[in-house]
């Protein structure tokens, strides 16, 4: 069996090998996230548009009074993006990014659960026949019959965000604000 990738992001299993997660959905197939990492699930909520982002980070929302970024997952793996839905929903994470702790919001299509992954049902994604970055995935966990992705979100984040900021003139060179996620 693969060992699954650690170079960007260390996975954090607990001296049992395990994982707390949270599942959600991306266009039909289950993601994980490191449970200690969410701080909130929210309904979707009115987007403001941000001109001149990348699509990735196209736009902001307001959680608790902060503005902060809203990703979507699905472009960085190269899905199609489509309409919100009832059951849609924005995980808020909490990412070290470039030295400092940022709130981000991520879309989905579906949020499941809290569940348990194990190390041992862990392996690396294969490096042919995804139809996905296998720099963007820490790990795939097969649980009751199925895959889970567990998404390298800093990776995906420098990936789309860092690389494609615009060049101009900033208040501070060594700063990234989250409205540039």
């Amino acid at each position: 069996m693969n060992q699954p990738r650690q170079d960007s992001n260390v996975i954090p299993w607990n001296p049992s090998g395990q994982l707390e997660v949270l599942t959600f959905d991306l266009q039909g197939e289950m993601f994980a996230l490191e449970a200690a990492i969410v701080r909130e699930i929210l309904d979707m909520a009115a987007e403001t548009t941000v001109p001149g982002a990348s699509p990735f980070v196209g736009g902001v929302i307001n959680f608790r009074g902060k503005v902060i970024p809203l990703a979507d997952l699905r472009l960085a793996f190269g899905m199609e993006t489509t309409a919100d839905t009832i059951d849609s929903r924005v995980v808020v994470v909490e990412m070290n990014i470039d030295g400092e702790h940022t709130l981000v919001g991520l879309r989905t299509d579906k949020v499941h659960e809290v569940a348990t992954l194990t190390r041992a049902a862990s392996e690396a994604a294969p490096a042919v026949g995804m139809r996905w970055r296998p720099e963007y995935i820490l790990c795939l966990v097969k649980r009751a019959g199925e895959f889970i992705v567990l998404p390298d979100l800093p990776a995906i984040v420098a990936a789309n965000c860092h690389a494609q900021a615009a060049p101009g003139p900033t208040t501070s060179q060594n700063h990234v604000s989250e409205a540039q996620i």
